[in-house]
C-alpha cells in the first residue's frame, strides 16, 4: 500500500478537474489530479466536438438538398455514405480527443493517478487498490452521464445513449429519441438529414431550454416541418421484438400509432458522476440525489474543506462554466479557510440546431409578469436572413419597465451562436436597451432583426413613460 500527502487532491481529469489542478498548482500547492476512466473531456469524447461533426455533415447534406430555389440545381439526388460520415466524426473526434489526452500527459507524472477513488473520510481518499491519498483538500469534479430511466431497460441493446451515437461505424435505418432537450433536438436533426426516420418524443412539453410559451411553440413548428417532434405524448407501450424496438403512441392528431424503430436513443438527461465515491465516509451532508450539499458561491461543501465543480455540481453544465468552477474551486481549496465567491459571467446558451436557438440573461419563466417589456422580431422578412434562405426564426427580447435595462432574451433563428455573445456581453455590462440601440449595426446583416427586436422593446417602455 502507498501512501501519498498532498495539499489538494483533484477528483477527475475533465475541464473542470484540470482547471482545479492548474489553479492549485498556480497557487504554490501539492497537487494531485485522480481519474479513474480515460483521459479526454465529455466535450470532446462524447459532447461538444464529436456532435458539431455529425451536424456539419447533416448540414452539408441539407444544403445540397436546397440549392434549387437559388436558381443552382444539382444532378442526381444527393448521396450520403453512412460509413464515410461516421468515419470523419469518429477519426476528428479523436483528433480533439487528442489534444486533451496531450495536455493531461504534460502533468508531471507524479501528479497523475489513475484508479476510481472513494473517501475514507473528509480528506483521506483510496485509489484503486494499493494507493491511500492523505489531502489537506480535495476537489470533487467527476463529471455526469446520461441519466437513464428504467423503464427504457426493456429495449436491451437498442436503447443507446449519445456516447454510443459516436461509435457507430455508419447510419441506422431509423431512431426513436426521448428527451427534446439540447441533446436530442440537436442529434435528433442531424440524423434526420442524413437520412435516418426519426421521431422525437417528449412528456412536458418542453423544446430545448425554452421557456417563452410563443418561442416554444415557434421551434416546435419548425422542428415538425422536418422531422416527427412530439414534445408532449402519451406512450402507452414499449417492448422489443427481434432487433427492433416497438413503440406505441399517440400521434399529433390523437390516432393510436406503433412504429418499429433500429434504436432507441435515451437524451433525458444526465446525473451527477457521484454514487461511487463513497461519500457515506464522510461528514458531508448529502441532497436528495447523494450530492454534497454546496454554497453555489463558493463551491465549498457545508465547512469541510471539500469543493465540487463542473458537471458534478450540475448548476450549469456547460464547458465554460465547469472551466470557471474549477478555476475557482482549486483557487478555493489553494487558500482554504480562505474562500472567494465565483463571479458567473452572464448566462448563455446555444442549441445547434437548424434554425439555432439561444437564450441569454434571464429565461422568460423567471421574470415577475408585469415589471417587464417584451420586444419581437419574425426573421422570416428579415433582409440578409431571407437573401440566404434562411428566413426562420422568432425573438423576444425583455426589457426591465422602470429602467430600460436589457434582462434577457429567448428566441430561434439564423445565427443565433453569434447574437448571443452581442447579448450576453450586453448583459454582462448591464447596458440599457436605448444604449444598445446606440451601438452599429452594419447593413446587410442578421444582426439587423436583433436591431428591430430592440426598437419594438424601446417603442413599448416609450408608450410606458407617455402613459405614466
Amino acid at each position: 500500500m502507498k501512501t501519498i500527502q498532498t495539499d489538494v487532491a483533484v477528483i477527475g481529469a475533465g475541464t473542470a478537474g484540470l482547471a482545479a489542478y492548474r489553479a492549485a498548482i498556480a497557487a504554490g500547492k501539492r497537487a494531485v489530479i485522480i481519474e479513474g476512466g480515460a483521459y479526454g473531456t465529455t466535450c470532446a469524447r462524447v459532447g461538444c466536438m464529436p456532435s458539431k461533426l455529425l451536424i456539419a455533415a447533416a448540414e452539408a447534406a441539407h444544403e445540397a438538398r436546397h440549392t434549387a430555389a437559388f436558381g443552382v440545381h444539382v444532378d442526381g439526388p444527393v448521396r450520403i455514405d453512412g460509413r464515410e460520415v461516421m468515419a470523419r466524426v469518429r477519426s476528428e473526434r479523436d483528433r480533439f480527443v487528442g489534444f486533451v489526452v496531450r495536455g493531461v500527459e504534460n502533468i508531471p507524472e507524479s501528479d497523475r493517478l489513475l484508479g476510481h477513488a472513494q473517501f475514507i473520510d473528509n480528506t483521506i481518499l483510496q485509489v484503486g487498490a494499493d494507493t491511500t491519498v492523505r489531502a489537506s483538500r480535495v476537489v470533487i469534479a467527476t463529471g455526469s452521464r446520461p441519466a437513464v430511466p428504467k423503464a427504457f431497460d426493456v429495449f436491451g441493446d437498442r436503447l443507446i445513449i449519445n456516447d454510443d451515437v459516436f461509435a457507430w461505424e455508419d447510419l441506422p435505418r431509423s431512431v426513436a429519441v426521448f428527451g427534446p432537450g439540447v441533446i436530442g433536438l440537436e442529434l435528433g436533426q442531424a440524423l434526420s438529414r442524413l437520412g435516418v426516420r426519426v421521431r422525437v418524443f417528449g412528456v412536458s412539453g418542453s423544446v430545448g431550454p425554452l421557456s417563452d410559451p410563443a418561442i416554444r411553440a415557434y421551434a416546435t413548428q419548425a422542428f415538425n416541418r422536418e422531422f416527427s417532434l412530439l414534445p408532449d405524448v402519451r406512450v402507452s407501450d414499449m417492448r422489443r421484438e427481434g432487433d427492433e424496438a416497438v413503440i406505441t403512441f399517440e400521434d399529433a392528431d390523437g390516432t393510436v400509432v406503433t412504429e418499429r424503430f433500429a434504436y432507441v436513443l435515451a437524451a433525458t438527461g444526465r446525473r451527477p458522476n457521484v454514487d461511487k465515491l463513497a461519500l457515506e465516509n464522510t461528514a458531508l451532508a448529502l441532497d436528495a440525489r447523494g450530492v454534497p450539499v454546496f454554497d453555489p458561491v463558493t463551491l465549498q461543501c457545508g465547512d469541510a474543506p471539500v469543493f465540487i465543480a463542473g458537471d458534478a455540481n450540475d448548476v450549469l453544465p456547460l464547458l465554460h462554466e465547469a472551466a470557471d468552477e474549477g478555476r475557482v474551486a482549486g483557487e478555493n481549496a489553494a487558500s482554504w479557510p480562505q474562500v472567494r465567491p465565483l463571479a458567473r459571467r452572464a448566462p448563455l446558451a446555444v442549441v445547434f440546431s437548424d434554425p439555432q436557438i439561444a437564450m441569454v440573461g434571464q429565461r422568460f419563466a423567471d421574470l415577475t409578469p408585469g415589471s417587464f417589456v417584451t420586444g419581437e422580431v419574425s426573421f422570416e422578412d428579415q433582409g440578409r436572413s431571407r437573401v440566404m434562405l434562411k428566413n426562420r426564426g422568432l425573438m423576444h427580447v425583455y426589457a426591465d419597465r422602470a429602467t430600460g435595462r436589457f434582462l434577457g432574451a429567448e428566441w430561434m433563428g439564423p445565427r443565433a451562436e453569434n447574437i448571443a455573445h452581442l447579448l450576453a456581453w450586453a448583459y454582462q455590462q448591464g447596458l440599457t436597451i436605448a444604449q444598445m440601440l446606440a451601438m452599429p449595426f452594419y447593413h446587410p446583416v442578421v444582426e439587423e432583426g436583433l436591431r428591430t427586436a430592440l426598437r419594438d422593446a424601446d417603442a413599448r417602455l416609450t408608450q410606458l413613460k407617455q402613459a405614466a
